[in-house]
């Protein structure tokens, strides 16, 4: 069996052996002498026994692991440009339609929360149908309404087509779920914060992006009323031609798309119900929700109005507002990777609880730094408080994601969208309680969201898996219940074990006791009568 072969996950140290590539420029082959019968041949990475991938190579394009990363998160990319493109054009947008300070935040609000039902939609999608489908799906059905913004009229139909637009950031969901179901869950925190991560950078260059393509056609002879309109063709257009490369060039699973591998009677059909009923009655998947919503949630939320804000309170040019504001989407290249990274580092020395711990650090910093870019009255202060409260909310966000793949195997998707869809559940409450009015002034609402997010965060004390434990208690006791195969088995009923069913969540719990931390893996590591471990 794969999982017995020295070196694989479940082996040594139940998978610490300090020895793994977990971030690489280059596949070295030439490390791992694998036979020509091995199924495991036909991958340019190394894979564990569920043929996930084991190392990272942000270079390669090769197919399924490297292909399916760049093609989640490019797709995820071009959505954030489309559903914030109006953001930096605000200034021009609320002249031509006549829209006030309200018309505006309904509009913000209405470009995240579309998301809600859509990221809830996607998470079954990606369990029922596979990744591929539910990504292209997203980028063509709503590529029709990016190209409707350039026809709309009036405040009314601004906020409609916003509303609809928002819906293309399921892609998020479908993003992560794919690169889950292609990493090995030792590096998954780097891969989820890297496909995230530079995904959410759409919201940064869409700052850039929208201003630029607007000069150029006012350049060729259009009038700022037109130019604004034809520059959403290029969001639109960029969506469609995504979706084409998705379903040419994209693969579910590593072994194929999940389609062909059910009818071959490799993959089993699950039921929606099932599905469902696992991620809801799971209270992890409910703290992830809250917790994602002042994580991601806030960080939607600084993309509809940290332009205006500049461009109002300091005075600064449309063009020079954007460049400021887009420091903000642009850290995700470098900050939710970190954060992911960070994750993955922490679980190596302290298990899962190590994840817990970074989560909750990184987002209660990120919030405390969104308070001070609330109350900063200078410039210079502003731009450095609003870096350093992207990077901590971002590293946040990419560290969630180091936790999310292990609540649940059987319900991955639908938890996914489940924790995505509390991001804009978030955005849409913040913007509504603190952007959408006259009560409070913009920097006040920053300063009240960022003290929101501190309370929010504490819930992630309460996240506990009996085999690991959580940020303050121990894992459990019981013998049986303290093992990952207990945990994952769980969400399979007697009948469904003895139809073999559950095999795949087996294999995932043996994947996944890298998550228990060095002391808890060497103790529970069996010593010989010399007293030395074995194999160590």
């Amino acid at each position: 069996m794969a999982s017995n072969e020295e070196g694989s996950i479940g082996t040594s140290l139940h998978g610490v052996t300090a020895k793994e590539q977990v971030f690489s420029f280059s596949a070295d082959a030439s490390s791992q002498i694998i036979p020509s019968d091995d199924p495991t041949a036909k991958f340019s990475l190394p894979v564990d026994s569920e043929h996930r991938a084991k190392v990272f190579n942000p270079l390669s394009f090769a197919k399924p692991h490297m292909r399916a990363f760049h093609l989640g998160w490019i797709s995820f990319f071009t959505c954030f440009i489309s559903t914030f493109a109006a953001a930096p054009l605000v200034p021009i947008i609320r002249d031509n339609l006549n829209l006030t300070k309200t018309d505006i935040g309904n509009a913000g609000v209405a470009s995240v929360s579309g998301a809600i039902f859509s990221r809830l939609a996607m998470g079954a999608v990606c369990d029922l149908l596979g990744a591929r489908y539910g990504t292209a799906f997203s980028l063509m059905l709503t590529a029709p309404m990016v190209f409707t913004m350039s026809f709309v009229t009036g405040p009314v139909g601004y906020l409609a087509v916003r509303f609809m637009i928002g819906f293309c950031l399921a892609t998020f969901v479908s993003c992560q779920y794919w690169t889950s179901v292609m990493f090995n869950g030792k590096i998954i925190g780097l891969v989820n914060g890297c496909a995230g991560g530079w995904g959410d950078m759409g919201g940064g260059v869409t700052q850039l992006l929208m201003p630029m393509v607007f000069h150029v056609i006012k350049l060729a002879g259009a009038t700022p009323f037109m130019a604004w309109r034809i520059a959403f063709f290029v969001p639109g257009f960029l969506q469609v031609v995504m979706g084409i490369l998705v379903l040419t060039f994209g693969q579910d699973l590593p072994d194929g798309n999940l389609s062909a591998l059910q009818k071959s009677g490799q993959v089993s059909k699950d039921k929606f119900s099932k599905v469902f009923w696992f991620a809801v009655k799971n209270y992890r998947t409910w703290i992830l929700f809250v917790l994602y919503g002042f994580s991601m949630g806030i960080e939607l939320t600084i993309n509809n109005v940290i332009s205006g804000y500049f461009f109002d309170r300091f005075n600064l040019k449309l063009q020079t507002a954007g460049i400021v504001a887009a420091s903000f989407g642009m850290a995700n290249f470098f900050a939710r990777p970190f954060g992911g990274y960070a994750s993955d580092v922490a679980s190596r020395l302290f298990g899962m609880r190590g994840r817990l711990w970074i989560l909750w650090i990184f987002q209660t910093l990120g919030a405390l730094f969104c308070i001070w870019l609330g109350r900063a009255n200078s410039l210079p202060i502003a731009v450095l408080a609003m870096i350093l409260f992207s990077i901590g909310t971002q590293a946040a966000c990419g560290a969630l994601f180091g936790v999310a793949p292990f609540v649940s195997r059987r319900s991955l998707g639908l938890i996914s969208g489940l924790t995505g869809a509390g991001g804009n559940f978030g955005s849409g409450l913040t913007q509504l309680l603190f952007f959408s009015t006259s009560r409070f002034s913009t920097a006040e609402g920053l300063s009240l969201m960022g003290a929101m997010a501190v309370l929010c965060t504490l819930p992630v004390v309460f996240i506990h898996f009996p085999q690991w434990g959580s940020m303050f208690l121990r894992p459990s006791r019981d013998g049986e219940r303290s093992k990952e195969e207990y945990y994952y088995s769980s969400e399979w009923t007697e009948d469904e074990k003895r139809q073999g069913l559950h095999e795949g969540s087996i294999r995932f719990a043996e994947n996944s006791r890298s998550e228990r931390s060095r002391k808890v893996a060497l103790a529970d590591f069996p010593t010989p009568e010399t007293g030395t471990p074995t194999n160590v």
